[in-house]
């Protein structure tokens, strides 16, 4: 009787072992997350000139051996500043899917494992936010309270919270009528423990994902806040921020841009490789228990 499921389980193992194996692009994404966490502690250290400093008397110098981006309007150089900027690239889009995540995965596991009342509020609650635009309620309601870096950062954390809840919200609904959740009932377990001992456990696949998802979404936004002057402070050395100061540039120095855009783009791209990497290795393991 052993013997076929020793079989099926021998088979089975190689396609697990090739679902955790990262591919040569998911370890190049890894490796470049891991180079951003790394900038983002110690960048300011790193970088070869201080992002700070300006010499007006090599301002809006084309790529040299010493400014190897070239520098700013204020003589400023920009590959330093590009690495120093990591930080605020990092930092505050961690916050908001963390933040996000955590918000939105209380709301939807409430609506979605005790329905009724619950749900209806929540849902309520979440279709009105739906029908903001983020982008827009953050540079409105920025500009009222005079912008700001984190302040920015906390309107994102409540505007991204009711995508997370909606999807939290629709996974606990398949799994509260499933036997193992049937099964905890019977033992007597509390609604609370088992929402957070057993169904959420189950969701987690779902939940590193689209965590992810949302520091892209959440890097992104937040570059878009800082080039148009709702974000980050003057002269902070920023992605988004750098943006738009190398908007008069682009034609005489195009690595003014493409820099801190590159850094941009690749840091958002390799978080969502990496997500996807990861959904795919908890699921695989979800499935071989």
């Amino acid at each position: 009787m052993n013997e076929p499921i020793a079989l099926a389980v021998e088979l089975d193992t190689p396609g697990r072992e090739r679902t955790a194996r990262p591919s040569l692009t998911v370890l190049l994404s890894l490796g470049f997350l891991a180079a951003v966490v790394v900038l983002a502690l110690f960048g300011a250290h790193i970088a070869p000139i201080d992002p700070k400093a300006q010499d007006l008397n090599s301002a809006l110098s084309a790529p040299t051996g010493r400014f190897w981006f070239g520098t700013d309007t204020l003589g400023r150089d920009i590959f330093s500043r590009t690495l120093a900027g990591a930080r605020t690239a990092l930092i505050g889009p961690l916050v908001i899917a963390l933040g996000a995540m955590a918000i939105g995965n209380v709301l939807g596991l409430i609506a979605g494992y005790r329905g009724g009342f619950a749900d209806t509020v929540v849902m309520r609650g979440v279709d009105l936010m739906y029908a903001l635009p983020p982008l827009l309620v953050a540079i409105v309601v920025g500009g009222v309270v005079g912008g700001g870096y984190w302040v920015a950062v906390a309107i994102l954390v409540v505007l991204f919270s009711p995508y997370d809840a909606r999807l939290i919200r629709g996974a606990a609904l398949e799994q509260r009528n499933l036997p193992y959740v049937e099964a905890s009932r019977v033992l007597g377990l509390s609604s609370r423990r088992i929402m957070a001992r057993h169904v959420w456990p189950n969701l987690l696949p779902l939940v590193v994902a689209n965590t992810f998802l949302n520091f892209a979404f959440a890097l992104v936004t937040l570059a878009g806040l800082s080039f148009i002057g709702i974000g980050v402070a003057p002269g902070t050395a920023d992605w988004g921020q750098m943006l738009s100061d190398s908007r008069a540039l682009v034609f005489e120095n195009p690595w003014a841009a493409i820099g801190p855009g590159g850094a941009l783009v690749l840091t958002a791209v390799s978080m969502n490789l990496a997500g996807d990497w990861l959904y795919e290795l908890l699921s695989d393991r979800g499935r071989s228990r």
